[in-house]
């Protein structure tokens, strides 16, 4: 996280861009004191499709057995 006073801001604006692009968080202080944050806005969330990873996962046959480590405690 950079943080950089308003006033330098100014001048630097296509540098805090830049980063601020490659994911990183500035913090734009005024007075010693953070008065705005910029960060890169995530994309629009993609909607999740059912079955759109069937017959990429799979389930071991023994899934559901008891653990050996916690017979002890299943007694």
């Amino acid at each position: 996280m950079r943080q950089i006073d308003l006033h330098e801001a100014k001048f630097h604006l296509a540098d805090l861009i830049d980063w601020a692009l490659g994911g990183e968080e500035v913090i734009i202080t005024q007075n010693d004191q953070p008065v705005l944050k910029l960060v890169r806005v995530s994309g629009p969330r993609v909607r999740r499709r059912a079955g759109s990873v069937k017959g990429l996962v799979t389930i071991s046959e023994d899934f559901d057995e008891p653990l050996q480590d916690f017979q002890e405690y299943t007694r």
